[in-house]
């Protein structure tokens, strides 16, 4: 484990601004103080991280994606949303142990070298334990920090559009039990344990119910796909009467802990009712670009009192994990779509990163940055390390608008540093490259 003690002479990002020439002391996993350059002499045997021409920014936060589709990247290029499901189904049920351990820890590093300290990952219901406990090994063995929602859903519909695939549904109650058991084994981890929703389509109303309230009695989060496309909204009339919000809500299955992910059609009255009920939102903008989805009307959300993080999405419709990449484009469909160029500047993007949905997640809250006190989980980005985005005039503009994965020096989760110089910590990272390839479907030709 590479604990550091002490990040020295490194800009910071605290409290809305950026404070040079300071050097940032970890203890037990957090911030312990904020220190002007030299101020006080660097205790003997200390760990030191050399903060030199860097800048030091709160790790991010990706809301959503699915691990195991790393090894998926570029499936149902072109195609629409529901056969694109079926190509990424029919995979997910071949799934193998070995399989989602490399895909889970590829995408873990893949994530963490953007500067990504907090993943959550929304797994696709699966019958195997043994699927589900090899994720939680990788995101363990990675160091990253993480929510781990365990796949649940209870109506069976081959077609998938109303309900889910049958090869991979079990009963609720032997998903529960082992919800129950990965909450157990991640204890002395880094890792949160959740539930994972597919779509509205997918669980019954009494279903709804079950799951709601296993995961109040246990405190916690559950994500959800939400009206990525109109299918919600015309299956749910079609089957219920009612559209996909109201039938959420009549089913009471709307709180603080559900984080709905996508909402790209979500309408005003949609959008009160979330919020009404302090549902937090995943903002996904590049897989809402590949698979044609669409643009969620974020400044809508925020205007309405949504809390709104961002998320990557699964390597099969994204087709990478890359978060900063996600934060730029992100602002730049909003500003696009309502041709503003002042809209989603750093500093709100960097919020929406770092904070926007913590508090439904169950993670920190960390409104202010770098400050005494937060989880020492930073990233330390040093422009220098690459000539195309050079010379800076403004540090946060660099950072939305160019920087990106190949400036990040350093990643720091807990205060360990998990990766350096681009390379993972714990990780032997041609060991993976290695057993990616022995496991990689064969490729089209």
């Amino acid at each position: 484990m590479k604990r550091v003690d002490l990040v020295t002479d490194v800009t910071v990002w605290s409290r809305g601004a950026w404070l040079p020439g300071q050097d940032v002391e970890i203890a037990d996993g957090r911030v312990a103080a904020l220190r002007p350059t030299g101020s006080v002499p660097v205790p003997e045997g200390a760990h030191v991280l050399e903060g030199t021409d860097g800048h030091l920014i709160p790790g991010l936060v990706n809301t959503h994606t699915h691990l195991h589709q790393a090894r998926m990247r570029g499936i149902g290029e072109g195609q629409p949303l529901l056969a694109w499901l079926h190509l990424v189904g029919e995979e997910t049920v071949n799934l193998t142990p070995e399989q989602a351990y490399t895909a889970a820890a590829a995408a873990a590093l893949e994530a963490l070298r953007s500067g990504t300290t907090t993943l959550v990952e929304h797994m696709w219901p699966h019958p195997s334990a043994e699927v589900h406990d090899a994720v939680l090994r990788a995101l363990d063995d990675s160091g990253i920090r993480a929510v781990l929602g365990r796949g649940v859903c209870d109506r069976p519909d081959p077609t998938r559009r109303w309900g889910m695939d049958p090869r991979l549904i079990q009963p609720l109650d032997e998903v529960f039990a082992h919800t129950d058991a990965l909450a157990v084994a991640a204890r002395s981890t880094r890792i949160g344990v959740g539930l994972a929703v597919p779509n509205p389509r997918t669980l019954t109303p009494q279903g709804m119910r079950e799951v709601r309230a296993f995961a109040e009695e246990r405190g916690m989060p559950v994500s959800l796909h939400l009206l990525e496309t109109p299918t919600d909204e015309v299956m749910c009339r079609e089957h219920a009467g009612l559209g996909a919000v109201d039938y959420l809500a009549e089913a009471d299955f709307l709180w603080d802990r559900l984080l709905a992910v996508h909402c790209v059609e979500l309408d005003a009255a949609g959008q009160r009712t979330l919020a009404a009920h302090g549902v937090a939102v995943s903002y996904n903008p590049l897989s809402n670009m590949r698979l044609g989805s669409g643009i969620a009307p974020v400044p809508d959300f925020l205007a309405a009192g949504l809390r709104v993080g961002i998320g990557v999405d699964g390597a099969a419709s994204n087709d990478t994990q890359d978060v900063m990449e996600a934060l730029r484009i992100g602002s730049y469909l909003q500003r696009a779509a309502r041709r503003q160029a002042d809209l989603l500047g750093f500093e709100e993007m960097l919020a929406i990163g770092t904070d926007g949905a913590n508090a439904a997640l169950g993670l920190e809250s960390r409104p202010l940055g770098i400050v005494p006190g937060v989880q020492a989980d930073l990233v330390l980005h040093r422009f220098s390390r690459d000539y195309a985005v050079l010379p800076v005039r403004d540090p946060g503009a660099t950072l939305l608008t160019c920087a990106g994965g190949r400036t990040v020096a350093a990643v720091l989760v807990d205060g360990e540093a998990v990766v350096v110089d681009g390379r993972s910590t714990r990780i032997a990272e041609e060991d993976l490259v290695t057993r990616l390839l022995t496991s990689a479907p064969v490729p089209v030709r």
